[in-house]
């Protein structure tokens, strides 16, 4: 077993976060809470602006839960840490985009750290599941998030079967919004993270607030919050040097030079 079961490595703006848990990449109680520290700085580091998650090896993004901890000890209502399992799935106010590179087997508690993602890239070797079901116990965040992401048959279908699902197929159904070879993954991953740390982070904040807040109320209750000014980041963001400096560069035909404040 890796002594460090996740790498971190910082590109400019960028920090990725590598699960490295040899063999599968699985997620025990120490691994859930690092990355709950390892998210945790990410969401407060204003220095960064774009996270970008991956699993060690070809095969395994992350199968979820380690079921070897979970025999020794290990309890699977255990401290997960900040953010809860896998430190992204509850973790409060992180207003930054995240990309998950899904670049082998992806399932169980590995899917739903996935779909914890703004974006999720796979390589097109990748494949998924849920199978809880057949171990007697439910995908909780999956039956949460997976029907709102793809059609809601096929959702139940995996939830309540535990089938396998290939990586042509999980883009068929907007599981993920684009498929790579596998040499291909992180250069493209990469670029893609490259991209939106280019872009103005205060608006990617107000984006995600809205979406997030969104989730729980409707269109008109929500729009109604953004104009008695009730979102934070919104407010941030018209108060802003970068809500000028977008209209400036605009009016004088140049790229904007995004501060973040």
């Amino acid at each position: 077993m890796s002594d460090t079961p996740i790498r971190t490595e910082r590109r400019g703006h960028v920090l990725e976060v590598t699960l490295n848990r040899p063999k599968a990449n699985a997620i025990d109680l120490k691994t859930s809470r690092i990355m709950g520290e390892v998210f945790t700085e990410f969401r407060d580091d204003p220095d960064l602006r774009v996270a970008l998650v991956t699993g060690a090896g070809e095969k395994f993004f992350c199968p979820g839960w380690d079921l070897k901890a979970a025999a020794e000890g290990d309890a699977v209502d255990g401290d997960y840490g900040k953010g809860g399992f896998g430190g992204l799935q509850e973790l409060r106010g992180l207003n930054k985009p995240v990309i998950a590179a899904v670049n082998g087997i992806c399932c169980g508690g590995g899917l739903e750290l996935a779909l914890s993602a703004d974006i999720i890239l796979a390589a097109d070797h990748a494949s998924f599941a849920l199978p809880e079901i057949n171990s007697g116990t439910v995908a909780d965040a999956a039956s949460v998030k997976l029907p709102k992401r793809i059609p809601y048959h096929i959702a139940m279908e995996m939830l309540f079967t535990g089938r396998w699902i290939d990586a042509e197929e999980a883009a068929r159904w907007g599981l993920v919004n684009r498929l790579f070879p596998g040499a291909d993954l992180m250069t493209e991953a990469r670029a893609m993270a490259d991209l939106l740390a280019s872009g103005p982070p205060l608006v990617y904040a107000a984006i995600k607030e809205i979406v997030r807040e969104a989730e729980g109320n409707g269109f008109q209750d929500t729009m109604n919050r953004i104009t008695r000014s009730q979102f934070e980041t919104v407010e941030r963001l018209y108060r802003s040097e970068d809500q000028l400096e977008g209209a400036r560069a605009f009016a004088e035909k140049r790229d904007p030079v995004w501060k973040g404040k």
